[in-house]
């Protein structure tokens, strides 16, 4: 069959995705485009808010009124809590949900027998045990995805994942370095390691396991690729995983936390686990101890309760400290999460106002960390992406900096030597200087 899949939300969805084309493609199905014909058309979907679970049932629908003689199976953190809706919608074949990703591969077999609705959603709560499918080796990707943990046991009253994820669960140590060797030697010059909430990975493993732990047994074995983290939350960074920038060369330099506030009040009525001092502490030692890191941060705006004073507050944290970039999300209502309930909600046009003079700080940031790297060399990866305005290529730093080359045609999925020449409102322009000799991405300058 030819099988097209749609991934909508996290990394680790699209992460699971990859996995999952890659199982059907070893059963000797064709993988297509979404935009092409497909006897299978499946939809991953995501439930993060409300407006994802609109986007959720415009894809189902947009795949059924093209495909219409396909099989549709949707999958995903939509279809985890809303097994019904879903399956109501009529040319929805199979509905599953998280936990059933890793038994897709036979359940669409037996589609071939059947032709009506099947819902295969378990409780995703009960789930205690890692699970998932073969790491996509044959992805055609630059950088591959590795799940080594799933599922939040932490309840943030803004968030449905714990829901529609279940509890923590972690890969054990030495089934994540065989998929991250197996990734490696497929050829991958970069490995992104994704979990719904990666930062408790051990947690539920013998004593000793964290996430600092395996990301330095991955990198003594001298991986000839450079190693990558998704969001971790501030709390769980310690002097046990910053030790590892120092120490290892292909650990990228760039870290994703979560803050979502910068008022303490807020962070108290969101149940986060830190404190936005502990938040200001930890940016301002990654940045002493890690030369040219580039810290990232997710922010909410317009919580309930979060009036001009508490906005203001998080707006001037997040002007003086060494943050590179923001993502910027408006409050949104999740039907299921606690502050769905809570009064002094945020009117849209207040958000939507906070939201624009954040994103333009992150444009002012974004702006004035790359030019505090013109001059310098890197390693980067040749991404087969070109920039829609200028045609150039784009290679990725180990720092998270897009660089536009020239020439570099024949470098794509490979890491190449190249430096800064240039820095606009708009793009960064590097110079190709050599393809690397091999994949091992030399300790960053200054450590």
């Amino acid at each position: 069959m030819r099988v097209a899949i749609k991934t909508l939300g996290c990394r680790q969805n699209q992460c699971e995705s990859d996995a999952l084309q890659e199982s059907l493609r070893r059963d000797g199905h064709a993988a297509v485009g979404p935009d092409e014909a497909a006897d299978l058309f499946i939809i991953n979907t995501c439930a993060v808010t409300k407006e994802a679970d609109a986007d959720s049932r415009q894809m189902i629908r947009r795949a059924i009124r093209h495909n219409p003689s396909a099989r549709v199976v949707v999958t995903g953190c939509y279809a985890q809590v809303a097994a019904g809706e879903v399956a109501a919608i009529p040319g929805v074949d199979l509905v599953t949900g998280n936990g059933e990703k890793t038994q897709l591969p036979a359940l669409i077999s037996g589609l071939r027998e059947k032709r009506l609705p099947l819902i295969a959603v378990g409780d995703i709560q009960r789930a205690d045990r890692f699970s998932s499918l073969p790491p996509p080796v044959g992805a055609a990707r630059s950088r591959a995805l590795l799940k080594v943990q799933d599922g939040c046991s932490y309840r943030c009253t803004f968030c449905i994942v714990p829901e529609t994820r279940g509890p923590n669960r972690s890969q054990p140590n030495d089934a994540a370095l065989s998929d991250l060797r197996a990734l490696v030697d497929a050829g991958y010059p970069e490995v992104v390691l994704t979990g719904t909430h990666l930062g408790t990975y051990g947690r539920d493993l013998p004593v000793g396991s964290s996430i600092a732990g395996l990301v330095a047994r991955m990198l003594e074995t001298a991986l000839p690729a450079r190693l990558r983290l998704s969001s971790l939350d501030p709390h769980e960074v310690g002097e046990e995983l910053i030790d590892c920038f120092g120490r290892f060369g292909n650990l990228c330099r760039h870290l994703h936390l979560p803050l979502q506030s910068g008022d303490e009040t807020v962070l108290k009525r969101m149940r986060r686990a830190h404190t936005a001092d502990d938040f200001c502490r930890l940016v301002e030692r990654l940045a002493e101890a890690v030369p040219g890191i580039a810290v990232g941060t997710d922010i909410i705006v317009g919580f309930p309760g979060e009036g001009d004073v508490e906005f203001e507050q998080t707006y001037r944290l997040l002007d003086r400290l060494p943050i590179a970039y923001l993502h910027v999300f408006s409050y949104s209502q999740r039907k299921g999460t606690v502050a769905a309930s809570m009064s002094d909600q945020v009117p849209k046009d207040v958000r939507a106002a906070r939201s624009a003079a954040l994103r333009a700080l992150s444009d002012a940031k974004w702006q004035k960390f790359r030019q505090t790297q013109v001059g310098q060399s890197f390693t980067a990866i040749v991404l087969d992406r070109r920039d829609a305005r200028t045609g150039r290529l784009d290679a990725l730093t180990d720092n998270y900096i897009t660089v536009q080359l020239e020439n570099a045609e024949g470098d794509i999925g490979r890491l190449v030597d190249l430096s800064i020449e240039a820095v606009t409102e708009r793009e960064t322009v590097g110079r190709l200087h050599a393809r690397c000799v091999n994949s091992f991405v030399p300790t960053p300058e200054g450590k």
